[in-house]
């Protein structure tokens, strides 16, 4: 006899949509093309070619947490704070993309990564305490350190391409 689980389809939608669609648009507002390409970048900088395996990764994890987050609150005021960490976290993310590649405004990119990484640093703090399970915070640990990294990341290619101008040249 094996061990049973009670999927609520409804929460897990929700949450694989969470990830499905921060996925696709932070594939489809990455433009690899001549701008980016002429950017100096530090030579520490991963291969293009990882930025995509590791958003899955890390938003597969965080798509997980959510679902365990709207699951394990204990209330319809832990619930809705669950939405309110995940929603103020889906506008950070979603933002950064446009303001580097569309905008071609890395400086730009670097202040709004700060509220991205607040944000994040929601979810590792604010989940346990939410759902009273550190569980879905800790899942959210390696989107923490990757936009950690990616802040730093971010900051070196802005010291390195100053100043930006109106129309997004280095």
């Amino acid at each position: 006899m094996g061990m049973e689980m009670d999927i609520n389809w409804a929460s897990a939608l929700v949450a694989a949509l969470w990830a499905i669609i921060l996925g696709l648009a932070g594939g489809a507002l990455t433009e690899i093309g001549p701008w980016y390409r002429a950017l100096r970048k530090p030579a520490w900088q991963p291969p293009d070619w990882l930025f995509g395996p590791a958003w899955t990764v890390i938003l597969g994890l965080a798509g997980w947490s959510f679902y365990l987050g709207l699951e394990g609150a204990p209330s319809a005021s832990a619930r809705a704070g669950v939405w309110a960490l995940f929603g103020a976290n889906f506008a950070a993310h979603f933002a950064w993309s446009p303001l580097f590649f569309k905008c071609k405004r890395p400086d730009w990119a670097l202040m709004e990564g700060v509220a991205l990484w607040l944000s994040v640093a929601g979810l590792v703090a604010g989940l346990p305490r939410l759902v009273g399970d550190s569980f879905p915070g800790w899942l959210n640990v390696p989107y923490l350190a990757w936009v950690s990294f990616a802040l730093v990341l971010n900051a070196r290619i802005v010291a390195l391409n100053r100043p930006f101008g109106r129309d997004g040249a280095a």
